[in-house]
């Protein structure tokens, strides 16, 4: 068969195909195109999820009428040095965009620049260009695309429902909405009320805001502000934003927004750098909550490597990942003992309105015995009276006016901490302290197993876990392949503190124990840590391995659910969460206190 030159119509449908995949990529398209042209507010109107109608009206800078007829041209544009294809420093460069979907669908441009009392407008319908006309403009532009995919409607069986199509126009301009707060957004979808993104500026307050907006409140309150920079014998690079508490979590990853010079991408290398940051802070298999962007030279980014640019490539992969991970940590430890306010709220709203069941009603009845001194009458129901004695006066319980009759608490263990003084523990494992403004309920188990966590890493990253012998060496017998495998990892576990050797088949001898644990189980915890070492099949860098054991033996070594305490040790237990980062969730992400606010459960008494 004779190879022949295909037609620019057709040439333009197959480029369509690589860069309009959908709706949202004409919109993502369009709007790029009038944040590049310096508009200050951006209006998107879809209908019919984008197959229907789109129409995106900016204030930009807008084009002359030359321009115009240039602008649906392929490969033309004004954002690009053709010399210098790693000096991108627009969101759009390739001229592709509007010639492509000119080509598939009914296309209308109309635009008039500044200081010009006419604008201009020009139609590609379906690959036909129609000449530029005189048209009645405001300054900037308006695209109007018409009849998606008309001219393939091949494509159209592979779109999803219009609802769908339109939920991923909307996530779309939300991304973009994120990344330039300077600028205001409206998006009707066909909704009763269109979404709307006040102008704001570039500010830390302003910025959180606007994230606020997409994310939720939850996000906004349980914020974290990050910030960090790279600097060295290259460009200088920098990475800021905002990333939820450890203890704000989801089962997947749509709530994590990453930009890179202002452009959404979804990029493997700074995917990990995330999952690195917050390491054993959050359970396997979720997701933490945030928002971050990175501002690179153009230079140490490629930018050309997908279709849709939603990918990057960078000059110095390590740098970047070093930084992203160092700018995370930081802005974790600075949370300390911080939970999220999230749990208090679920709690808040689990609780219901109190309602005696009948039997307790009934305790009272007038067939009950004269124990209290008193029998009412049968023939009328039971009543209070200035003669009858209060069926209560069996209680020994002070009147309304009786002073106080306990003592003060000790003055380091005031209600002024952050987790405030002890007041209760209950079922043998909840703590109950009061604060200034509310109350706090604690997880003694979970907290404790945190923090001797945290001192075994550390005493880990200072050289080596203190360890005490034991008197009598502990055997502890296991399955043969578990023996091997404890006695394999003997000198990962001696950093850690825990000594042992084989002895014989199918055991082994347990000589030291970290001294942190105490009197722990150690039948318990060598068996507990073969299972650990054998559910890890895939080989792991030695600190992760070292912290995922060094985790396990924390477990064994904190104060168990079912022991009762006393008010010292309690509070001893709530100040060491205070000056021990990350206290405020297990080593299995969950979270190990719940605040709840004097105003919130006023509310559940009618008070507020």
């Amino acid at each position: 068969m004779a190879i022949r030159q295909l037609s620019p119509e057709t040439i333009n449908r197959i480029a369509a195909g690589e860069v309009i995949e959908r709706p949202a990529s004409v919109v993502k398209e369009l709007v790029e195109n009038a944040i590049d042209a310096g508009a200050t507010h951006i209006e998107v109107v879809v209908s019919g999820g984008g197959l229907s109608l789109i129409r995106v009206t900016d204030d930009g800078s807008g084009m002359s009428p030359d321009d115009l007829a240039l602008a649906v041209e392929r490969h033309a544009t004004s954002k690009l040095d053709e010399e210098d294809l790693f000096d991108i420093r627009s969101l759009g460069f390739r001229g592709e965009a509007l010639p492509s979907i000119g080509s598939i669908a009914r296309l209308e441009i109309r635009s008039r620049t500044d200081g010009v009392a006419q604008g201009s407008a020009i139609a590609v319908t379906r690959g036909a260009k129609a000449p530029v006309a005189p048209s009645a403009v405001n300054r900037g532009t308006v695209v109007e695309v018409r009849d998606l995919f008309s001219a393939t409607p091949a494509r159209l069986k592979f779109l999803k429902s219009e609802r769908a199509e339109a939920m991923a126009v909307t996530d779309l301009v939300r991304r973009l909405a994120m990344a330039h707060p300077d600028i205001g957004f409206t998006l009707q979808t066909g909704e009763k009320r269109p979404t709307v993104f006040a102008q704001g500026d570039r500010s830390s307050a302003a910025w959180l805001e606007r994230i606020g907006a997409i994310m939720g409140r939850e996000f906004m309150i349980d914020a974290l502000e990050v910030s960090g920079a790279a600097s060295g014998a290259s460009a200088p690079m920098r990475v800021f934003g905002f990333a939820g508490l450890p203890t704000l979590h989801r089962p997947d990853s749509t709530q994590q927004f990453l930009f890179v010079n202002g452009r959404s991408v979804k990029d493997k290398l700074l995917i990990g750098a995330v999952r690195a940051a917050y390491g054993d802070l959050i359970p396997r298999g979720r997701s933490p909550l945030l928002a971050l962007f990175l501002d690179v030279a153009p230079s140490d980014v490629d930018v050309n490597v997908h279709p849709a640019k939603a990918e990057v490539r960078f000059r110095d992969s390590g740098r970047v990942r070093a930084m992203l991970v160092r700018a995370l940590a930081d802005a974790l430890a600075t949370a300390g003992h911080r939970a999220s306010a999230q749990g208090g709220v679920l709690t808040v709203e689990s609780f219901e309105t109190g309602v005696l069941p009948n039997a307790a009603a009934q305790q009272y009845s007038p067939q009950m015995p004269s124990d209290y001194g008193w029998m009412p009458s049968p023939a009328r129901p039971p009543a209070f009276a200035e003669t009858t004695p209060s069926p209560f006066a069996v209680f020994d319980a002070p009147s309304a006016n009786a002073p106080v009759m306990h003592a003060p608490p000790a003055a380091e263990h005031t209600i002024d901490k952050p987790l405030g003084a002890v007041r209760a523990q209950v079922h043998e494992n909840y703590i109950v302290a009061q604060t200034r403004d509310g109350l706090v309920i604690v997880d003694q188990h979970a907290a404790h197993e945190r923090l001797v966590y945290e001192r075994l890493k550390t005493a880990l990253a200072n050289g080596g876990v203190a360890t005490q012998g034991l008197l009598i060496p502990a055997i502890v017998e296991l399955d043969a392949d578990d023996a091997a495998l404890l006695a394999d990892r003997a000198d990962e576990l001696a950093e850690l503190g825990l000594v042992l050797e084989s002895f014989g088949e199918g055991a082994v001898a347990v000589r030291e124990t970290p001294a942190l644990l105490g009197d722990t189980d150690v039948e318990g915890l060598v068996k507990d840590l073969a299972a650990e070492i054998r559910a890890d099949g895939a080989p792991r860098a030695l600190k992760d391995r070292l912290d995922s054991v060094a985790s396990r033996m924390a477990c064994h070594g904190s104060v168990r659910s079912g022991r009762r305490l006393t008010v010292e040790e309690m509070n001893a237990l709530l100040r060491q969460m205070e000056a021990t980062p990350y206290s405020g969730q297990c080593n299995h992400g969950r979270p190990t206190y719940v605040a709840l606010k004097l105003t919130d459960i006023e509310r559940l008494f009618g008070r507020r």
